[in-house]
């Protein structure tokens, strides 16, 4: 088969060096920077075609004649990228965060009869995916809680952070107000807020406050309390936060020396240096998925830990493990015809499919990813 990977940063190198192993697949590689092309064509010999996504028809272009298509593009560009997609009546597995509704492109999915698995990565992506399977398996699910941190092993000063993906991603986290829910009812609150100290074993007390990693949860699961947090290390929440209420995110222009600048934009210059991953440079994932519900009936809490590190082997950061192997194994789902259903499908839908599942974390399992479960009893 052949498939395309649109965008070739840390993960959608780390997508594209996986579907091009053991020739399986003919891999086609898209991305405006040569210099990024260049290096992932020497190391895995895919085809590289240097392209414009934002620009008109450069999609369509790049994306016509291949059969399935993986969006590895910044959030800023994901919703537009993925409806240029479906345009083209293309099957596709994407892992853009970008803030749109990704079911408002459902139609045009189920109309061109293609499948759209979207946040199909670590968190949004498996965190999905694990609560559609308990689902199946609870008589009710009554609380749902996401934990997730990408981070790098060494911690530096100021920041002790790392972006192991797309940084202007990252300031999303930090800006966009954080949805989660309380007793059914949806509440919106600013990003960062509710900081509290999580214990991670392996790591020791991390850091944890809310983030809009819900998502697509909020209308397709009926569960009375849903809540997602970042978690990092102690002490980044607040270096944050005084950048924030300083104004260094503020996206209105102000006149600097005669000059019109967004504070965002100097912001991102700044930071974007400071928070790059040097060649080598270690970093780990952590991440703990808590589900408690009615099961049999009895009360029980499932929960499913992960700590991913860095693998030297490969030279793949953690994060681009997590995130990329979990879009892959999707791909390789599509491709094998498991799962087929047209239209919108965010993880939970797998999870709720028979197979999918087990399909979906043998694959992140072989790769060295792997999620412990336990369960115990609630009064």
């Amino acid at each position: 088969m052949r498939v395309v990977v649109l965008g070739a940063g840390l993960v959608g190198g780390a997508i594209a060096r996986d579907l091009s192993r053991g020739g399986e697949f003919e891999v086609t590689l898209v991305d405006s920077s040569q210099e990024a092309l260049a290096r992932l064509a020497r190391e895995t010999g895919v085809i590289t075609v240097r392209a414009d996504l934002s620009a008109d028809g450069e999609v369509r272009r790049v994306v016509e004649g291949q059969d399935l298509v993986v969006g590895a593009v910044p959030g800023h560009m994901g919703f537009a990228t993925l409806r240029r997609v479906l345009e083209c009546a293309q099957p596709v597995v994407d892992i853009s965060f970008f803030p749109e509704d990704p079911f408002a492109l459902d139609a045009l999915a189920r109309e061109k009869a293609v499948p759209a698995v979207v946040d199909c990565g670590i968190a949004p992506g498996c965190s999905n995916l694990i609560l559609g399977r308990v689902e199946t398996e609870f008589d009710a699910v009554e609380r749902f809680l996401c934990l997730v941190g990408g981070l790098p092993v060494v911690r530096t000063w100021p920041w002790e952070y790392k972006a192991a993906f797309s940084p202007a991603d990252v300031l999303e986290e930090y800006t966009r107000p954080a949805r989660y829910v309380v007793a059914g009812r949806v509440v919106t609150v600013p990003a960062l807020s509710e900081a509290e100290l999580v214990e991670f074993p392996g790591l020791g007390t991390l850091e944890a406050f809310n983030t809009d990693g819900l998502r697509t949860l909020l209308s397709t699961v009926k569960a009375p309390f849903m809540q997602e947090k970042t978690m990092r290390y102690p002490g980044h929440i607040e270096s944050i936060r005084v950048l924030r209420e300083s104004g260094f995110f503020a996206t209105e222009p102000i006149e600097v020396a005669n000059v019109k600048v967004r504070p965002l934009d100097l912001t991102s210059r700044l930071l974007f240096p400071l928070w790059h991953l040097a060649e080598g440079e270690e970093d780990l994932t952590a991440m703990r998925v808590s589900i408690e519900g009615v099961q049999a009936g009895l009360r029980v809490r499932r929960s499913f830990e992960m700590l991913d590190r860095y693998d030297p082997a490969t030279r793949t950061t953690s994060m681009a493990r997590t995130t990329g192997y979990t879009c892959t194994a999707a791909v390789r789902m599509l491709a094998s015809g498991v799962y087929r259903r047209p239209g919108i499908s965010p993880p939970e839908f797998l999870g709720r499919e028979p197979g999918c599942y087990e399909f979906v974390m043998a694959e992140l399992a072989r790769r060295g990813v792997v999620f412990r479960e336990t369960t115990e009893a609630l009064e």
